[in-house]
């Protein structure tokens, strides 16, 4: 190897790359991820300390009255050990990984992407990037689909930073948003925002903030409190989905 190929290999230029193919791009959380890693050396032999795979995402973060959008790794994978490549030699690593229950749903503004990288010493490390499609599991299916049946409509899909008090696994948490567009509700509420915990395949807790349009003086005066918001939270077991729509609208209509 020339000094030169050394200098600019060091550098990235000539460089080993990577490419992940996944067998499908989308999933539902909880499913299985399968795919390959194609690596290709490059101008030179080099030792590549390790292939990973990252589940990101972004949320929104406030500081100083200002909203920043900050990136968020939802899982971290390594695939191999360390191994050396020679100049030009193609490589194929397979790759399976189960989608975290509480990856957030590609709905809105949310974007989950799979970043493969090689980890080389003293390089730039090289990278690749696949959006997936993610999908809500049945019991979060079954909630959102109640709360639409129920004349709410999607208003915004966000993920943003958790709250002390709310803070699970991860730095951030999905925030799904109704306003009620027809049906008993249209009227008497705002909006309602529901979060989702998701606490086995079976299980998921649910935080729903119910915001009470203000009626008259002490209506204003409550919101101007902002005592006309309620928080409830409340679990639902894959055997409650046959009659979630009762439950959902018992749970708004007490609050409401």
């Amino acid at each position: 190897m020339s000094l030169f190929n050394k200098i600019f290999t060091s550098i990235g230029i000539g460089s080993a790359r990577v490419d992940a193919k996944l067998e499908k791009d989308q999933f539902n959380v909880g499913e299985v991820v399968r795919g390959i890693v194609e690596v290709t050396g490059g101008s030179s032999e080099q030792h590549i300390d390790e292939i990973y795979l990252s589940l990101m995402t972004t949320y929104i973060k406030e500081s100083d009255d200002r909203k920043y959008t900050q990136q968020a790794t939802i899982e971290k994978i390594k695939i191999v050990e360390p191994f050396t490549i020679g100049s030009k030699e193609k490589r194929e690593f397979t790759f399976s990984f189960v989608l975290p229950l509480d990856t957030p749903v590609t709905l809105g503004q949310t974007r989950v992407w799979l970043h493969t990288g090689l980890d080389i010493k003293n390089a730039i490390d090289p990278s690749d990037k696949d959006y997936l499609t993610v999908s809500p599991s049945p019991i979060v299916a079954g909630i959102l689909n109640a709360v639409y049946d129920l004349g709410f409509s999607l208003r915004k899909v966000e993920c943003e930073a958790a709250p002390y008090r709310f803070k699970k696994r991860l730095p951030f948490i999905q925030e799904f948003e109704f306003v009620p567009t027809s049906g008993q509700y249209r009227g008497r509420l705002d909006e309602v925002e529901l979060m989702f915990f998701p606490q086995s395949e079976n299980k998921v807790e649910a935080l729903m903030q119910v915001d009470r349009r203000a009626r008259g003086l002490g209506g204003f005066l409550a919101e101007a409190m902002e005592m006309d918001e309620s928080f409830v939270r409340f679990n639902v077991h894959s055997d409650d989905l046959p009659n979630i729509k009762q439950q959902i609208n018992q749970i708004i209509s007490r609050y409401s």
